[in-house]
């Protein structure tokens, strides 16, 4: 270990336990930002140097999610650990509108928004003050929270993220919406139909990357898809209508002769590890351009979960009390991931200038979207004891009319606007179906999206609403916003 003054260590380091030397080849690949200024993304994913950092950004999430965790002795390092190099790799590729279904990986996404300086919207601008304010009244939540600067969603609920990612994508085109899935709820059918349906809905919308954790472990035991073959995840995605599945499986580069399917990476030799974080950085680019060009496409990273930090498999899922700072296996975990605080302020630089600066600044939800007029919105008043009248057909013409004078409006309902005394919806705005018949009021162009699924109904309306745009059009409710900004729950 390197003994550090505070003096030549960056402002925001303050508060890390361990410092390291630097990393082999350090001097050839570390003198200069990978992302030059004035740049919101490297130059190439095979470029060596983005490479390199991107490896170095890696092992400063691992490290952050395990101290931030530890000093809590509470938290989940495990599952966040495995897929490090993709979240760091979108980074470097200017993506910032990361979401998860996983809540599990809050301290790792917190720990991902602190390194670009977003945290310091809600008075974290320190490694010390990050980890004073995880799992506390007023700071950052155990499970992932999107009023927290820079991130986008809520997560707790598993199949909730990929709705968000859909509606992102529904309302910014051009903008990469990548969303982690973790394996362990991969066996539940509600994600694959909930793609399934808003894919025959919206074929043209495809600028959503799902990105499974394919790690082999659940919260406390294997997930159910751990002894799935390459070939049969690969089946399984291309079956429920993704025409690209992109494929990273650390398998391939182990030199350590580690045992099983699943194997951690950060255990490879330094080359291997070099090897491996190019290959996730390629494919994170290869994906997204895939996806941000009209292709429905999946990224599946497999590496054993927990790797880098303090256990692995389902043993690195939780940490318990006694799992302390002070902790020998924590204390272990630590110094094998420790940076140099030259490393740490490479790491900061880059993560600034991608995507043109820091994720509060720069996600969809810092901004709203501009709205048509509405006119005047035809109302009628019925006077109490005249005829009876079915309010909600009142409301439906309503709702119709503004649906037309809005064409990004979107009705949702899970089937039966017709039985609800509601079909004056349908008539005005037309079911979303891919069979033009106008018997049912249905075609390709409608606007009322209609899935069986009420989780897939209310999972298109929520995040419209939260990504900037109301059911009836409206903004962001501004007191909202602006508590979202200044990071107050």
């Amino acid at each position: 270990m390197t003994a550090v003054s505070t003096q030549s260590q960056p402002a925001f380091c303050e508060g890390i336990q361990h410092f390291g030397a630097p990393l082999p080849d350090f001097d050839r690949y570390g003198q200069a930002a990978a992302i030059a200024p004035g740049q919101t993304a490297i130059p190439s994913p095979s470029d060596p140097t983005a490479v390199y950092q991107t490896l170095l950004a890696a092992d400063a999430l691992r490290y952050l999610t395990l101290q931030v965790t530890a000093s809590k002795e509470s938290g989940h390092p495990g599952g966040f650990a495995s897929i490090a190099e993709a979240i760091a790799s979108l980074v470097m590729l200017g993506h910032k509108n990361i979401i998860t279904e996983v809540g599990h990986h809050a301290p790792g996404f917190y720990s991902n928004v602190f390194l670009d300086g977003s945290l310091e919207k809600m008075g974290i601008e320190t490694v010390q003050q990050l980890c004073d304010r995880f799992r506390e009244t007023h700071g950052l939540l155990g499970h992932l929270s999107g009023q927290i600067p820079g991130l986008l969603n809520p997560a707790g609920p598993l199949g909730q993220g990929q709705h968000f990612a859909m509606a992102g994508a529904k309302l910014h085109p051009g903008v990469l919406f990548p969303v982690t899935i973790g394996d362990g709820g991969l066996g539940e059918p509600y994600i694959m139909s909930s793609f399934g349906h808003f894919h025959t809905a919206f074929p043209t919308v495809t600028n959503f990357l799902p990105i499974l954790v394919w790690n082999g472990y659940s919260q406390e035991h294997h997930s159910m898809v751990s002894t799935q073959s390459n070939q049969a995840m690969l089946d399984y995605w291309r079956g429920n209508g993704f025409q690209e599945v992109v494929l990273v499986d650390a398998k391939d580069f182990d030199d350590a002769s580690q045992p099983g399917p699943y194997v951690d990476s950060t255990a490879f030799s330094f080359p291997q590890r070099f090897a491996f974080t190019q290959a996730v950085l390629e494919a994170t680019d290869k994906a997204a351009k895939l996806a941000l060009g009209g292709t429905l496409t999946v990224l599946i990273v497999k590496q054993l979960k927990g790797a880098g930090v303090h256990k692995r498999g389902a043993q690195s899922h939780n940490l318990y009390p006694g799992d302390s700072l002070t902790r020998d296996y924590i204390v272990n975990a630590l110094t094998t991931r420790a940076l140099h605080p030259d490393a740490w302020a490479l790491v900061r630089t880059n993560y600034e200038r991608a995507n043109g600066g820091p994720a509060s600044k720069t996600v969809v939800t810092e901004s709203i979207l501009p709205l048509p007029e509405l006119g005047t919105v035809p109302l009628n008043e019925f006077p109490v004891g005249g005829d009876k009248q079915v309010a909600t057909t009142a409301m439906g013409g309503i709702v119709g009319y503004v649906g037309q004078q809005d064409a990004s409006f979107i009705v949702t309902n899970a089937d039966g606007n017709a039985a609800s005394g509601i079909n004056n919806i349908n008539q005005a705005l037309k079911i979303i179906h891919p069979t033009t018949d106008a018997t049912y009021f249905q075609q390709p162009q409608g606007q009322v999206y209609e899935p069986l699924s009420e989780d897939a109904c209310a999972g298109l309306a929520a995040p419209r609403r939260y990504l900037g745009r109301g059911l009836c059009g409206a903004p962001m409710n501004p007191s909202l916003s602006t508590a979202y900004r200044s990071g107050r729950p």
